[in-house]
């Protein structure tokens, strides 16, 4: 369901972007696969796995919103 919203946006920080406001699971794999630097590791895996899993109602979107944020630190990237 691409219409899932996070209690808490998070905003996270690119370089070549600038801040840009993640609104729920869509929008944060659209970010992930769009949007994200070359960095992706274990952390960056998990959160298209875990966004996925919530638009398909396998996860909560918030359990998705705590995997993004770990993956946006892995890259090193400001998430708030």
């Amino acid at each position: 369901m691409p219409t899932a919203k996070w209690a808490n946006p998070v905003e996270v920080g690119f370089a070549q972007d600038g801040p840009q406001m993640v609104q729920g699971p869509f929008d944060a794999l659209t970010c992930l696969m769009d949007t994200w630097p070359d960095v992706r590791g274990p952390q960056y895996v998990a959160a298209r796995s875990f966004c996925r899993a919530a638009l398909d109602g396998r996860k909560s979107a918030e359990e998705a919103r705590e995997v993004f944020i770990s993956a946006a630190r892995e890259a090193k990237l400001q998430a708030h």
